[in-house]
């Protein structure tokens, strides 16, 4: 093979023979084997590297099934969805009654204090809002505060609300919103900001909760073959709890770390960020910094150009909410560029996408080209005019395609309310490639699934597991771009290209076996991962 050395007999640790192994590596993209020596790719090619096989070699006939890269994921909150599994959550629920007894079972085996958890659907409730009400019946007079699966919306029990002083009168914070009955008495659900209402009054998450919960949510990611990521809110205990682990040599995985900007605060927290970026591990790198723009568009925060509808179709005047003001964060992007921060946009909405680009062209105008790769998480809904503007700016789309389909949330919590122009607007992959973008993609778990798998057949097909019609078939991509995407895309946010994203001779032999050839024997949701390999040492394993 071109570009591969020649492997001298018995000189290779490990060597896979047999399979349909994709490199990423745009010269050579498959190949059929590859050899591993001190934990890095010696060699890659053909049947000629049984040669390299030696006495004490670990040999590995693949018999024709898929190899990658290990996934780089640029947009999860690891320790957080582990610690979430540790407590209340709704991840084997599939509709409101499933919801409702897995709740009542953790009240049985938990009699005392606040009952915390998330992961509930939207989906399942009547305006995608839970009541207080029907959380009373089961909780009886104690607080609790459920968090639904996209983190930007709560459901809380009457305690909870009466604990937090919120009543009839109570004001809607500014950056979010409360969900109330006709009477205007809460009605249980809140959302974004306002959920800060009732957190405050709940028991803090301690950095030994997220150092459970970083162990546990690093052993999802691995059995998915994520072997690099991007954490994408990290709060100072849970950068306690990286530090720890990786500290202790216990982070299997290669990280940054996106450290969180309070928007509750302004430019005088720019300080604390630079100092925080000093204390780092190693595979752990606290260098960007995670800006939320907006909300989500269930529960029309998503920051937008044009008007929500109400359901008779007609304009509310409602444009969701800037959780930064654009001008300041002109300001803020202007600074956190010249110190050399990466910045991590959540940029949902068509606006806040907007707002994301223009402060990057301000802060391209002030301090010049650099290599820092911004990034905008989510882009569901994208302008056309703004789409080439990602390549001119050199800024990355981070997608997160689990999203782009037909399914519940959009058919009856987003379609309704949007105009049919802006509805084809959504996840708009195949025009920012044909733009001459750079795309990453992650999957926002525990937002979404960890499973890459599934992520990348929405990103190919534009439909969900149920099937469907597809939500705009122009944007489809390639399962390779789509694998290119999840690999050496995410390792350029990353900016560890030069080490992972792809297989090729001298990087590090982190990389996934599956259990059969999904490019050929589809669906790609299907395939399984066999194995996890990180330096060539394997850290998961499905038997």
């Amino acid at each position: 093979m071109p570009g591969t050395p020649n492997p001298e007999p018995g000189d290779a640790d490990l060597v896979l023979l047999g399979g349909r192994v994709f490199t990423a590596n745009e010269a050579e993209p498959f190949v059929s084997a590859l050899a591993v020596t001190d934990g890095r790719i010696s060699a890659v090619g053909g049947d000629e590297l049984e040669a390299s096989v030696g006495p004490t070699t670990e040999l590995i006939r693949l018999q024709g099934v898929l190899v990658t890269p290990g996934f780089t994921d640029a947009h999860v909150h690891t320790a957080t969805s582990g610690l979430e599994q540790l407590r209340l959550n709704f991840d084997d629920c599939l509709n409101a009654e499933e919801a409702y007894e897995a709740i009542a079972g953790y009240v049985e085996g938990h009699e005392e204090g606040w009952i915390i958890g998330g992961g509930w659907s939207q989906a399942w409730f009547e305006r995608g809002c839970p009541d207080a009400a029907s959380l009373d019946r089961i909780v009886g007079d104690r607080p609790a505060l459920l968090m639904n699966a996209d983190g930007h919306g709560a459901w809380a029990s009457s305690r909870a609300l009466e604990m937090a002083g919120i009543e009839s009168e109570t004001p809607d914070p500014a950056d979010g919103r409360i969900e109330r009955n006709r009477d205007g008495s809460p009605q249980g659900t809140l959302h974004e900001g306002a959920i800060n209402l009732v957190r405050r009054f709940a028991p803090d998450d301690t950095v030994e909760d997220f150092v459970m919960g970083l162990m546990r949510g690093q052993e999802e990611m691995l059995r998915f073959g994520i072997t690099s990521w991007q954490e994408a809110a990290v709060t100072p205990p849970v950068q306690e709890a990286y530090l720890r682990v990786a500290g202790s040599g216990r982070l299997a995985g290669d990280v940054v770390g996106a450290l969180w900007w309070d928007r509750e605060r302004g430019l005088d927290q720019i300080d604390d960020l630079a100092r925080r970026r000093e204390r780092s591990a190693p595979g752990f790198r606290p260098t960007s910094v995670k800006l939320m723009l907006d909300g989500v568009a269930e529960n029309f925060t998503a920051s937008v150009l044009d008007s929500y509808l109400d359901d008779q179709r007609q304009p509310t005047g409602n444009l969701g909410v800037d959780f930064i003001d654009p001008d300041l964060l002109k300001e803020v992007v202007t600074r956190l560029d010249r110190l050399g921060f990466q910045c991590h946009f959540h940029a949902l909405g068509d606006r806040a996408v907007r707002n994301a680009l223009d402060a990057l062209e301000v802060a391209l105008k002030a301090n010049g080209p650099n290599d820092l790769r911004h990034h905008l998480a989510h882009i569901q809904f994208v302008h056309p005019d703004d789409v080439p503007r990602f390549a001119h700016l050199g800024a990355y789309a981070n997608a997160q395609p689990l999203w782009a389909c037909n399914d519940e949330y959009q058919i009856e919590l987003t379609k309704p309310f949007i105009t049919a122009e802006r509805y084809g607007w959504q996840y708009p992959f195949g025009s920012l490639l044909r733009s001459g973008a750079k795309i990453g993609m992650g999957s926002d778990w525990n937002v979404s699934t960890a499973n890459v798998m599934e992520e990348i057949d929405v990103a190919v097909t534009r439909t969900g597991s149920e099937g469907g019609s597809p939500l705009g078939p122009n944007e489809a991509i390639s399962a390779a771009a789509a694998l290119t995407a999840f690999t050496m895309g995410s390792a350029m946010i990353n900016h560890s290209e030069g080490e992972r994203g792809s297989l090729e001779v001298g990087k590090a032999a982190d990389f996934v076996v599956f259990d059969r050839d999904p490019l050929v024997e589809g669906p790609l949701r299907g395939a399984k991962v066999s194995g996890t390999y990180i330096d060539g040492r394997q850290v998961y394993s499905s038997v």
